[in-house]
């Protein structure tokens, strides 16, 4: 999986040629060490050190802000778009826009570069994204009668359909551990949570969020879907056993069917999502990442110009694409690279079409807020709580609009009621 880009600049200390500068730079992105030498290759001017830390809120976040409070920041680290709020409300980032970063806004995908500005100002410079499509078994689905669903009702039609040909296999899983998952369907019906215009305004139990937390606790209860974790081990072993048969997955999800269900090449294809009308072509997206520049940095110039080239230079981002680090921010450089292309796993498809056409019909709009951590923990309890007997999916999602709006406000923010 791929996340946001913080970048962070510290001046060379002993062992540097005089007048270099030395940007540190903390990730988690695979693969990313050959673009990093090559820019330190081109750019004696300004080196890069690398230094691989895990991901998530618990690791590399919580390293992140103790060093940024610390006054010990690194000069680069990955954030997910979802994670910059947080940061900003920490005051852990650089506005950019001082230093000329508004001039590349026209070289990304422009709802991504939104997820780097806030208050006219601009604090991350995007790299990656996670587009969604429908991931299935096309062998399975031509055996069994069943047509890539063009609409959720469509959906449902194909579950009962599946269920009646095979009654252990499924055409996949609600993941109650995984709420970035359902924040990326709610996101593609309509919903936006958050706003911010002075004040916060929060809508997590909008009119279409309801509508797709209804929707799968209804497959749920009908049986028609499971509810087991996903990109785990029970979910890989039915995926390679033709258990479950379909995926409504980002664009890096094909390395993990790839390097989990190797014996099912050749079966799978791509389709859009299922839409609320057959007149529709919304897309969501799952993931995201960014790079930004840490409170502490003395050369921000020097960051920024780094973090652009890492994100839009054809030769990096082939090597971020060889890593699989999700779909670029950067607008048309899939075209022409490793992207661009058949590809057997998917039985020839030119399957990531389908994502770049979805890319292109991604809501702009949705934004996070700084408590995004723990509004994502409050709908993973609820929705687990409701898999174990307790409540529905409906209500889980009400619970967390109460308590994200109580968390924001313990944060000293002021959200309207």
């Amino acid at each position: 999986m791929f996340s946001v880009l913080v970048v962070l600049a510290a001046v060379t200390g002993c062992g540097g040629r005089p007048g270099q500068v030395t940007l540190t730079f903390w990730t988690w992105v695979p693969g990313i060490e050959k673009s990093i030498d090559l820019w330190n290759s081109q750019n004696p001017d300004v080196q890069v050190e690398l230094e691989s830390i895990t991901s998530g809120v618990d690791g590399g976040y919580a390293k992140m802000f103790s060093a940024v409070k610390a006054g010990a920041a690194p000069d680069l680290a990955q954030v997910e778009y979802w994670e910059i709020p947080a940061f900003l409300l920490e005051q852990g980032l650089v506005e950019l826009g001082r230093y000329g970063a508004r001039q590349h806004a026209g070289q990304f995908v422009p709802w991504q570069w939104r997820q780097g500005e806030f208050n006219d100002g601009v604090y991350a410079i995007p790299q990656a994204s996670g587009p969604m499509a429908l991931y299935y078994r096309a062998d399975l689905f031509q055996k069994w009668g069943v047509e890539p669903p063009a609409t959720w009702d469509a959906y449902e039609q194909a579950a009962r359909r599946i269920r009646g040909a095979d009654p252990s296999a499924r055409i996949g899983t609600f993941p109650p551990a995984n709420s970035q998952w359902f924040v990326a369907l709610a996101w593609q019906a309509g919903a936006r949570w958050f706003g911010a215009d002075g004040r916060w305004s929060v809508d997590i139990d909008d009119g279409p969020t309801r509508r797709v937390a209804a929707y799968w606790d209804g497959l749920r209860r009908k049986g028609l879907i499971f509810t087991m974790p996903d990109v785990h081990t029970a979910w890989y072993k039915a995926v390679r056993d033709g258990k479950i048969v379909a995926w409504l997955g980002p664009q890096w999800g094909d390395a993990l069917l790839k390097g989990n269900a190797p014996n099912t090449a050749g079966k799978w294809r791509v389709a859009p999502m299922p839409q609320w009308s057959t007149a529709a072509r919304a897309s969501a997206n799952w993931g995201g990442s960014s790079t930004a520049v840490l409170r502490g940095t003395r050369h921000p110039r020097e960051a920024l110009r780094f973090a652009v080239w890492l994100n839009t230079d054809r030769r990096s981002v082939d090597h971020l694409i060889e890593g699989g680090y999700g779909w670029p921010a950067a607008a048309g450089i899939a075209r022409g690279s490793a992207l661009d292309r058949a590809d057997p796993f998917f039985g020839g498809q030119r399957y990531n079409d389908v994502f770049a056409e979805a890319d292109r019909h991604v809501d702009t709009g949705w934004r996070w807020v700084p408590t995004t951590a723990a509004m994502l923990d409050s709908l993973n309890s609820g929705f687990t709580e409701a898999v174990g007997g307790r409540g529905g999916f409906v209500e889980a999602v009400q619970a967390t609009q109460r308590s994200t709006v109580r968390d924001m406000r313990r944060k000293g923010l002021t959200v309207d009621d």
